[in-house]
């Protein structure tokens, strides 16, 4: 069987995790690939945690579980970090993206990661592109620039899809993050 990247998203409800994880799915699957994305959540309401799943692969994915040991962990709301282990079950050799204005080699500091860590303040991207703190757009940016698992053309054709006249925004603020989001190996 082929590699699987396996991928959790932590965010709270009304900020885009599943909608993140659903987006890069496609586009993978556009590009070829498999891919599945799907919720995890129940009743929540906006502003509860919320995790979604993402799992790529060049081969068909048969497995049908929760992501339980991921490679890449996205922290869209940091506040999370206090009250959920984000890096539950974090494979050796993961990275752990976090929606972060501090330097990655401060929040891999104070947390004691173990892990690569990477920053992007997401909220301050999305606030100057966009008009508003929701940054799924932008972390998926983030996602793509330590993965490289879909192209980011494939991302913005998504993104057109999804939100017609809106997507120019929210373009923007996937491309800004590949380009400005740092990694502390």
């Amino acid at each position: 069987m082929g590699k699987i990247l396996e991928v959790r998203w932590h965010g709270r409800g009304g900020m885009g995790a599943v909608t993140a994880a659903e987006l890069i799915a496609k586009a993978a699957i556009r590009e070829g690939k498999y891919a599945q994305s799907f919720p995890n959540f129940g009743s929540e309401r906006r502003g509860a945690p919320v995790m979604a799943f993402l799992r790529i692969s060049d081969e068909v994915i048969r497995i049908r579980t929760n992501v339980y040991e991921p490679d890449v962990v996205m922290v869209l709301d940091p506040t999370l970090m206090r009250v959920v282990d984000v890096t539950a079950g974090i494979k050796s050799g993961g990275t752990i993206v976090v929606n972060s204005a501090k330097a990655p080699e401060k929040v891999k500091a104070e947390k004691g990661y173990k892990w690569a860590v990477a920053t992007i303040d997401a909220t301050k991207v999305a606030r100057e592109e966009l008009g508003v703190p929701i940054m799924n757009t932008t972390m998926m940016g983030a996602f793509l620039k330590i993965t490289d698992a879909v192209k980011l053309d494939s991302v913005a054709e998504e993104l057109k899809e999804r939100f017609g006249k809106r997507a120019d925004g929210n373009i923007k603020a996937m491309q800004r993050a590949y380009k400005e989001t740092v990694v502390k190996e």
